[in-house]
C-alpha cells in the first residue's frame, strides 16, 4: 500500500467505540438492512453485500436507511421484534471481520417524498386513497414541518405533520435504538438533518413555518432532531454512539433551485455556514457523539449525491471548516478520493472519509488499494443509472420504474450488486467457442463473463481499438471515470487472454469458427432530415475531436449527450445553444434528478440559451431556423451545429439470417425481425406465440443481441444485457 493511504488505516473512536479504519460505508437507501420500500424484514440480499464490504476492510459499516415506521403497511419497525433477532445472528458474524455496524434509522422524507404518478392517483381520488391507507398512505408520507410544495409533483403541497406524529416518532426511535443495543448493533445513526429530509426541513427556514414548539427560533427548528437523540439516549445509556447524518451548508436557492459549486451570489433560503458554525455545537452537546456529513438538499441534489459532472471531494472544505467548531468526530462524504481523504485525515480536518457507490461498483476496491491494485478496482461512474435513478422532468412525478423503486442500490457497471440471485459465474458444462462481433463496452463484458463461465470466447473488433462507442461518450474532461472504465476492460480482457480480432469487420457470421456468436455493435446516430443538415456535424464526430466548432454552437437536441456537450462546450470557453423539441431538457424516466437538476440549474445560473418545444427547420451559412410550438419563427447565430437526435440498433445482418418463433426457425429479413421484436408482446396477447430468448440462428449457430444493437439504451442495459446473454450461452 502506498504510504500516502496510511492515515486511513488508522484507528479512530466514536464516543468509547473503537473503529480499525477510517473508512466508512455511506448509507444508501436500497442497502436496507430491513427491506426498502416493503414491510420491514430482514433483508439477506443486502446482509450479503453489507457482509462482503466488511470482509474487505471497511471500518464501520452505515446500511441505508430504516424507516421507523414501513413505507408499506404502516408498522412501526418496533413492533416486530423477530426481526431484530435475526439481525443478532447477523452483527456475530460480521464483528468476526473486525468491523462495526450502525444502524440508520429514518423519519421520513417529508416535502422530499418522491411522489409517483401512482401515488399522486391515490392522493387525488379520495375513494381509491381510503381504500388504500392501510397499505400505503402518501400524505403521511410526504408530511412536512409546514404545508410546503412537494419537490417532485408541481402543484401539490404536503401536508404538516401534528405534534402527535412528532413525538410518536421520536419515541420510535428510541424504541427501535433499544432494540438495536440488544441485537448488538454498535451504534445508529440518525437520519437525518441532512439533504433536505424531513428533520432537516424542520431545521430551515424555507420548509419551516411552524408557530409550536417546533418552529420560529433555531432552538425550536432543531428541537425535532434533538428530541430523538435525547430519547435515545435515555433508553440506551449515555455511553451508546448516536451519529447524525447531517448536511453543513444547504446550497439551496430556493424550491427546485440549488447553487453550483463556486457560486456565490445568491442568498441562501437553508442553512448557512454561519448557522451551521451554531448548530454542530448545539447537536453535540444535545448528545449526539459524530456528525456524517454532506452538503445540499433534495432542491440542490447533486451536492448530496454528486454527479461526474460535480467535482470530487466537493464537500471537504465545508466539512473540514465545521469541525473546528465541534468536539465530536466529523466523516466526510461526497465523490471522496482516496488522497484527499487521507491528507485531511492526517492534517486533521476530518475524522473519516465515507464512501457509498464506489462500493456498490466493485465491493473488494479497499483491498485492491491495500494490495497496491488500484488498476483492478471497478469503477463508479456517477452515473445512478443502478442505484439511484429516480428521474423528474416537467409534468411528472417520480419517473421511475416500479422495479427500481423496490430494488434501490443495484449497480449499472457491476449488476451482481443486490442481485446475487439472478446475476453469478456459473461454470459450464459444454464449454463453447464464441464469436464476439463488437469490441464495446457490451461485447467485452459479454466475452470477460463467457471466459469465467469456462467458454472460449473471441472478440472480432471493426476498428484498431477497444471502447466502441463509449470512447465518445468518455471523451469529456469530466467523464475521467469513464475512461477508466473502458481502461478497466481492456485490462480484464488482457488478463483472461481473451483473443481479440482487430480492424475485422464481420459482414458473415456463418463463416466464422464458432459455436454460438454475441453480436455487440453498437448503434448510428439518427440522421438530420432538413435543408442544410450537411453542414452540422454529429455528436460522436464533435467527442471524438473528428471535426472541429467554432464559438457559437447550435446543438440540435436537448437529451443527455446533447446536455453534456453543451457543458463541455462552455467548460472550453465556447457559447452553446440548445434546441429541444419536447418541453424540458432530459426528458426521460430512470435518469437521476441529482444528474439532471444540476444540468438544468448549470444552463439557468451561466445563462446558456435553451428553447425547449421548438423545432429546427433549416441550417444555413452562420444560422440555424427554429420554430417554436405556436409557429413563430426566428434565427440563432451559429458557427457550428451539432445534432444529437438519438441511435437507432445496427446489428450485423448475417447471411441466412433465421428468427425463433414458438420454437420453429423461420428465415426472416433483419427488418422485419425488428419489428417482430417490437410487436411481440401483443403478438403474444392476442395469438399465444412469442419470440424465444435465442432470438436468431445463422445457419446452426445460435446468435444473441447485446446492447445498443439490440435496442437503445444506458451502459446499465448494455452490461446488464452482455450478463443475460453470458449466463445462458
Amino acid at each position: 500500500m502506498k504510504e500516502e493511504y496510511q492515515p486511513l488505516f488508522t484507528p479512530w473512536k466514536i464516543g468509547n467505540l473503537e473503529i480499525k479504519n477510517r473508512i466508512v460505508l455511506a448509507p444508501m437507501g436500497g442497502t436496507c438492512i430491513f427491506g426498502w420500500t416493503e414491510p420491514n424484514h430482514f433483508d439477506k440480499e443486502a446482509a450479503k453485500l453489507l457482509m462482503r464490504i466488511a470482509e474487505n476492510n471497511c471500518g464501520l459499516i452505515i446500511p441505508g436507511i430504516a424507516p421507523v415506521k414501513d413505507i408499506l403497511m404502516g408498522a412501526w419497525l418496533y413492533q416486530h421484534k423477530w426481526k431484530f433477532d435475526q439481525l443478532k445472528e447477523f452483527m456475530d458474524e460480521l464483528h468476526k471481520t473486525g468491523a462495526k455496524m450502525f444502524i440508520q434509522m429514518t423519519a421520513g422524507f417529508g416535502r422530499s417524498m418522491a411522489l409517483s404518478d401512482m401515488m399522486m392517483l391515490l392522493i387525488n381520488n379520495k375513494a381509491l386513497g381510503t381504500v388504500a391507507k392501510p397499505f400505503l398512505n402518501p400524505e403521511y408520507l410526504s408530511a412536512a414541518p409546514s404545508e410546503t410544495p412537494n419537490r417532485w409533483v408541481e402543484g401539490y403541497t404536503t401536508r404538516a405533520l401534528t405534534k402527535k406524529e412528532i413525538q410518536d416518532i421520536v419515541y420510535a426511535f428510541g424504541e427501535t435504538a433499544r432494540l438495536c443495543k440488544e441485537a448488538g448493533v454498535d451504534g445508529v445513526e440518525v437520519h437525518a438533518v441532512h439533504e433536505g429530509y424531513v428533520l432537516d426541513q424542520f431545521t430551515l427556514p424555507y420548509a419551516n413555518f411552524r408557530t409550536d414548539e417546533y418552529g420560529g427560533s433555531f432552538e425550536n427548528r432543531y428541537r425535532f432532531a434533538t428530541d430523538i437523540v435525547k430519547e435515545i439516549k435515555g433508553k440506551c445509556g449515555k455511553d451508546f454512539p448516536v451519529s447524525l447524518r447531517y448536511s453543513v451548508v444547504s446550497h439551496t436557492k430556493g424550491y427546485q433551485e440549488g447553487a453550483l459549486p463556486g457560486e456565490t451570489d445568491y442568498i441562501e433560503v437553508g442553512r448557512t455556514m454561519e448557522e451551521s458554525e451554531k448548530a454542530v455545537k448545539y447537536l453535540q452537546d444535545a448528545g449526539y457523539d459524530m456528525l456524517n456529513c454532506d452538503n445540499g438538499t433534495y432542491d440542490a441534489w447533486y451536492w448530496a449525491h454528486p454527479p461526474q459532472y460535480m467535482p470530487e471531494n466537493c464537500n471537504l472544505e465545508e466539512v473540514s471548516h465545521i469541525k473546528k467548531f465541534c468536539d465530536i468526530p466529523v466523516a466526510c462524504a461526497g465523490r471522496m478520493t482516496p488522497e484527499a481523504g487521507a491528507k485531511a485525515i492526517a492534517a486533521g480536518d476530518i475524522d473519516a472519509m465515507v464512501v457509498g457507490r464506489q462500493f456498490l461498483a466493485d465491493q473488494a476496491w479497499l483491498t485492491k488499494l491495500i494490495n497496491d491494485q488500484p488498476e483492478e478496482i471497478l469503477p463508479c461512474i456517477c452515473c445512478h443509472n443502478g442505484c439511484f435513478d429516480m428521474a423528474k422532468h416537467n409534468g411528472t412525478g417520480c419517473d421511475q420504474d416500479f422495479f427500481d423503486t423496490q430494488h434501490m442500490c443495484m449497480c449499472a457497471v457491476n449488476p451482481q450488486t443486490m442481485q446475487s440471485k439472478k446475476y453469478k459465474i456459473e461454470p459450464t458444462k459444454k464449454p463453447k467457442k464464441v464469436a464476439v462481433i463488437g469490441g464495446g463496452i457490451g461485447g467485452m463484458e459479454a466475452a470477460r463473463v463467457l471466459k469465467l463461465r469456462g467458454h472460449n470466447p473471441t472478440i472480432y473488433e471493426k476498428s484498431d481499438k477497444l471502447g466502441g462507442i463509449f470512447i465518445a461518450a468518455a471523451a469529456p474532461d469530466f467523464k475521467e471515470h469513464d475512461k477508466r472504465l473502458i481502461e478497466w476492460f481492456k485490462l480484464q480482457i488482457n488478463k483472461l487472454g481473451i483473443p481479440v480480432k482487430f480492424n475485422t469487420e464481420v459482414t458473415d457470421v456463418t463463416k466464422l469458427d464458432a459455436d454460438a456468436v454475441v453480436v455487440a455493435t453498437g448503434a448510428k446516430a439518427n440522421v438530420l432530415r432538413i435543408p442544410g443538415a450537411e453542414k452540422a456535424i454529429s455528436a460522436v464526430e464533435y467527442l471524438l475531436g473528428e471535426k472541429e466548432v467554432g464559438d457559437n454552437v447550435v446543438i440540435i437536441g436537448g437529451g443527455l449527450t446533447g446536455c453534456e456537450m453543451a457543458l463541455d462546450l462552455y467548460n472550453k470557453g465556447k457559447h452553446p445553444v440548445i434546441v429541444e423539441m419536447v418541453d424540458d431538457l432530459i426528458a426521460v424516466p430512470n435518469l437521476c434528478l441529482a444528474n439532471s437538476s444540476f444540468l438544468r440549474d448549470f444552463f439557468k445560473t451561466n445563462n446558456v440559451p435553451v428553447y425547449l418545444k421548438t423545432k429546427t427547420k433549416e441550417i444555413g451559412d452562420g444560422y440555424v431556423l427554429c420554430e417554436t410550438d405556436t409557429m413563430k419563427q426566428f434565427k440563432i447565430d451559429a458557427d457550428s451545429v451539432i445534432y444529437s437526435i438519438g441511435y437507432k440498433p445496427q446489428p450485423v445482418v448475417p447471411a441466412g439470417y433465421n428468427f425463433d418463433i414458438a420454437g420453429k426457425t423461420l428465415p426472416m429479413p433483419d427488418v422485419c425481425a425488428g419489428v417482430m421484436k417490437k410487436v411481440d408482446p401483443l403478438l403474444k396477447s392476442f395469438t399465444g406465440i412469442s419470440l424465444t430468448n435465442t432470438d436468431t440462428k445463422a445457419g446452426n449457430k445460435p446468435v444473441y443481441l447485446v446492447g445498443d444493437c439490440d435496442k437503445v439504451g444506458n451502459l446499465r442495459k448494455v452490461i446488464w444485457g452482455a450478463w443475460d446473454v453470458a449466463m445462458k450461452i
